[in-house]
């Protein structure tokens, strides 16, 4: 029988107490910021930044991407044959580029870089594409006794869109029935928890099939506690 955590250490990995207090903290400071748009949806808190990145920073992080990828995969246990059908890579957290990338992200949401995941990138070729799922995690799931330790749970998520495919590769969030169409250099994040600082279901996405052309973006994820996998210096 696996073994589950005790309800003192579920606190410490997944706190809606500290969860609550990091969402308001980072969607007071979204909204003060002149250049990103809260998406108005009472129910989940996203938000846009256009041109986050510039047309040098995009392909340079596609040019790491091309040279690095590898098949996207998904945690043990819920794999499922065809849902996740892209290629990701890890960028190197050593990179002064993307460690001034990384940091430009942090600042922009006021959140701790020792608190994120590594930068991933992701290739979407025609056909490619990852159905219906939650950033957050689920505690249900074996992988949870890990990530839980691992930096606890997922709080927001960041991405960012380096390129436009000619058609298709939006990502959609169902529940919420809105979808946001690539603009090359465009950040869109948002909270995974909701205002009470646990999971928001409403967050389900999906990166909708690439139709034609091929779509980069990359994604960074946010933590409540330190990230025990960051390589730290």
């Amino acid at each position: 029988m696996k073994q589950r955590l005790s309800k003192k250490e579920s606190i410490k990995y997944n706190n809606p107490r500290k969860l609550a207090e990091l969402g308001e903290s980072v969607a007071s400071r979204l909204n003060a910021h002149p250049r990103v748009q809260w998406l108005e949806s009472p129910h989940a808190q996203l938000f846009v930044c256009q041109n986050f990145l510039s047309d040098k920073d995009c392909a340079l992080l596609i040019d790491m991407i091309d040279s690095d990828s590898q098949p996207s995969s998904l945690y043990k246990g819920t794999e499922r044959e065809g849902y996740r059908t892209s290629y990701s890579c890890n960028v190197d957290a050593h990179d002064p580029d993307i460690q001034r990338i990384d940091e430009a992200v942090c600042d922009l949401l006021g959140l701790e870089n020792s608190n994120s995941e590594v930068l991933q990138g992701q290739r979407y070729e025609v056909g490619q594409e990852f159905k219906d799922h939650h950033d957050f995690f689920h505690e249900t799931e074996d992988y949870w006794q890990v990530e839980a330790g691992n930096g606890g749970q997922r709080s927001w998520t960041a991405m960012v869109y380096l390129n436009e495919p000619e058609q298709g590769g939006a990502t959609a969030f169902p529940q919420l029935e809105y979808q946001v169409e690539p603009r090359k250099g465009m950040l869109l994040t948002w909270n995974n928890m909701g205002i009470d600082g646990r999971p928001n279901l409403n967050t389900l996405h999906a990166g909708t099939p690439v139709v034609r052309g091929t779509k980069y973006i990359i994604t960074k994820w946010f933590r409540l506690n330190r990230w025990k996998g960051r390589w730290v210096q």
